[in-house]
């Protein structure tokens, strides 16, 4: 069914546009690219809001959340909208977040409060998928919006700025959160760097910089959407729902630029990055 749909978002034939209607009609399909380019997150956000906390026929919310994941996964594989290798970089997003998922609970940062038997040191295993859904964006997003990248930052720096951003969500609780020093240090690595995307069927241009500010604020506004459903609740959530705090805004970007960087690495993608010599 997607098959047609993905075949004419990315005909980039010329169409004869009037000039005052060219730019409503490159939003637009610029918006349903994008749209189209969430679907698993937004499967998967869908199950969150369908799903009962109880959960369906005696399974617990957890549970069915985390066999819909697998399912949705399953069968963008199996329809080959995603192939092998980048459903293995997409495992490691699930890995990467798990990890995480499960140090931050640990030490009360966020919690799980329901029962579910998919649970692992308290955390259920369906919360590594929110890490890979913003994979899966990523590479959906390259392939319908031709995504080309200019002026890349060397990759062992990308690479490390990555890690560094990856290891601050730890190390903050104990020696000091430096995220505004690793921001200024990606806003030097990229600041030259150009994303090149076609809504249409004309080449358009952005920072890259921008791309992760904007994607790190529409996470943060389904994170607000997770905890509003009680999918999981921070500890100022327990008593009444509030909104996220804005400054999981800025983490989130980072977490966005870190996750840029894995999928950049892909074969298939990092023929179309340009690194200046």
């Amino acid at each position: 069914m997607l098959a047609p749909l993905d075949a004419h978002l990315t005909d980039a034939r010329p169409r004869q546009l009037r000039p005052i209607h060219r730019p409503l009609v490159e939003l637009l399909y610029f918006g349903v690219k994008e749209a189209r380019a969430c679907l698993f997150a937004g499967l998967f956000f869908l199950a969150m809001f369908c799903v009962p906390r109880a959960g369906l026929a005696g399974i617990p919310r957890y549970d069915v959340l985390l066999a819909v994941a697998l399912a949705i996964q399953a069968w963008m594989l199996a329809t080959r909208l995603e192939s092998w290798d980048e459903v293995k970089a997409i495992g490691l997003f699930h890995a990467v977040g798990f990890a995480l998922e499960a140090f931050k609970t640990s030490i009360g940062a966020w919690s799980y409060p329901d029962f579910a038997y998919s649970k692992v040191l308290g955390v259920p295993l369906f919360s590594g998928f929110m890490y890979a859904a913003i994979g899966s964006y990523i590479i959906q997003a390259w392939r319908l919006l031709d995504l080309r990248i200019r002026h890349h930052p060397p990759y062992p720096m990308a690479a490390a700025i990555a890690v560094l951003i990856y290891l601050n969500f730890y190390t903050h609780h104990y020696i000091g959160d430096y995220r505004w020093y690793l921001a200024a240090c990606a806003l030097g690595l990229y600041a030259r760097t150009t994303v090149i995307f076609r809504p249409l069927d004309r080449d358009r241009r952005m920072p890259l910089l921008l791309g992760f500010v904007l994607t790190g604020f529409f996470i943060w506004l389904a994170e607000n959407l997770g905890t509003l459903l009680g999918v999981w609740r921070y500890p100022n959530q327990l008593g009444a729902w509030s909104a996220v705090h804005v400054g999981k805004w800025s983490a989130w970007s980072l977490l966005v630029i870190m996750t840029f960087t894995i999928v950049a690495n892909l074969k298939h993608v990092k023929a179309r990055v340009h690194v200046p010599e």
